[in-house]
């Protein structure tokens, strides 16, 4: 049960292209933005659709993927663990940041031809 106190999973939209840098190190990450959406009845009987937006980031071989076969609109699923952190901008006001790091990508719905080559 310790693997499981930390853990997300994810099916969503990509927002953009994943933002791609390489360390010094020669290690890749990537760092993209995913939608997921739910549709529900109010109260008043309407159907509302809630999209919830989550920071992305991966590393290594998983960042390596995203680079080549990722792009905005594409569905994934991801499995990953939250992490939070901060940091203090520019103008001096400290921003909070939760994001989801993932250690499984898998790329569904429609238009996987790319890995077909």
């Amino acid at each position: 049960m310790y693997a499981l106190k930390n853990k997300v999973q994810l099916i969503g939209n990509l927002g953009n292209a994943p933002e791609i840098r390489t360390m010094d190190s020669g290690k890749k990450m990537a760092r993209f933005s995913i939608a997921t959406s739910e549709t529900y009845k109010n109260a008043k009987g309407e159907r509302v659709k809630e999209t919830q937006w989550h920071n992305i980031v991966a590393w290594g071989q998983v960042a390596e993927i995203a680079d080549k076969y990722l792009d905005k609109g594409k569905e994934v699923a991801i499995e990953g663990k939250l992490v939070n952190r901060n940091y203090t901008d520019k103008a001096g006001i400290k921003k909070y940041i939760t994001e989801v790091h993932v250690n499984e990508l898998l790329m569904i719905g429609r238009n996987n031809s790319a890995l077909d080559d």
